[in-house]
């Protein structure tokens, strides 16, 4: 029997410390989260509760989220069985964090993060439970040591679960936050883990956490180092341009996303990883040269760490 209060405990308790550390970030005179606690009752598809945290128009995160759900429902909805089928029919039980960050200042990237856990259960079978999460990076005009601070942080954090785990799940991530219809990664990767059930239950909780603790770190440093720079109209304009990308990816082929929206979810806290001020333009190119365009050199995938 899965003892769910003890991931109940550890999801709980990684919202509470990024909330703190975000919000120290903030400093005194920054933005506070708004806390909305939340209930969906049974006979809506998806029952639950959870706790959607929400800062916006701060002095560092011109939007951000912190999202703890859990939710249960009486079939898996196709996005989370198209990988295996013969969980098809299943009851389900779910329960995670999910956090990305909008930063105003365009110099410093946006983030996201997730760690979650799955129970598909059947009553004349055993049931079924699987991790998954990640963390991933998308700069606007990006410094390559910010990049490979986070992606050496994302190899340590994976170093006791096994040689080529992180190189197994960098590869996955690069291939999984990637724009088809655009032939473009979304931004410069991470680590990426689904359906994760190797080795048992106690070695998947514990990367998963690896994975949830080891954000801070690989995130925030560069928040330090970026925050101060000085920009204008001309980057907040590219800023808006490149988070489409963002809302394209997070709306068309984010398995999180249709998960939430297939199974009937709570549609402000599915949706709170969307920026604020987002634009498209026709067909449009960075001149060659300019550091706009060096934002799509680095966007090939490549070994960070």
């Amino acid at each position: 029997m899965i003892d769910t209060t003890r991931l109940q405990a550890y999801f709980t308790g990684l919202q509470a410390r990024l909330m703190a550390t975000l919000e120290a970030i903030e400093g005194e005179a920054g933005a506070r989260f708004r806390v909305d606690p939340w209930v969906k009752e049974a006979g809506a598809g998806l029952a639950g509760n959870g706790c959607t945290c929400i800062i916006e128009g701060g002095r560092v995160f011109e939007r951000g989220g912190v999202a703890f759900s859990q939710v249960s429902g009486a079939s898996l909805p196709a996005s989370a069985t198209a990988k295996r089928p013969e969980l098809a029919g299943r009851a389900f039980a779910a329960m995670g964090v999910s956090l990305v960050l909008h930063p105003e200042n365009p110099y410093c990237p946006t983030a996201h993060m997730n760690v979650r856990a799955l129970i598909a259960t059947r009553p004349d079978a055993e049931p079924a439970w699987w991790f998954g999460g990640g963390m991933d990076l998308t700069p606007y005009y990006p410094f390559t040591d910010d990049i490979r601070h986070f992606h050496s942080t994302c190899k340590q954090a994976l170093l006791p679960f096994g040689e080529g785990t992180h190189a197994r799940y960098k590869k996955w991530c690069d291939e999984y936050f990637f724009l088809k219809h655009r032939n473009e990664p979304r931004g410069v990767g991470g680590v990426f883990f689904d359906d994760l059930a190797e080795g048992g239950f106690e070695r998947c909780f514990a990367l998963t956490r690896a994975v949830g603790d080891a954000f801070a770190e690989a995130y925030l440093p560069i928040i330090d180092r970026r925050q101060t720079l000085p920009y204008g109209e001309r980057e907040r304009d590219f800023q808006a341009y490149r988070r489409g990308r963002y809302v394209e990816f997070n709306l068309v082929w984010d398995r999180g996303t249709l998960f939430g929206l297939q199974s009937g979810g709570r549609t402000e806290s599915i949706l709170m990883s969307l920026p604020p001020v987002v634009k498209w333009r026709y067909d449009w190119q960075p001149e060659a040269g300019t550091a706009e365009a060096a934002l799509y050199d680095l966007l090939t995938p490549r070994d960070w760490a």
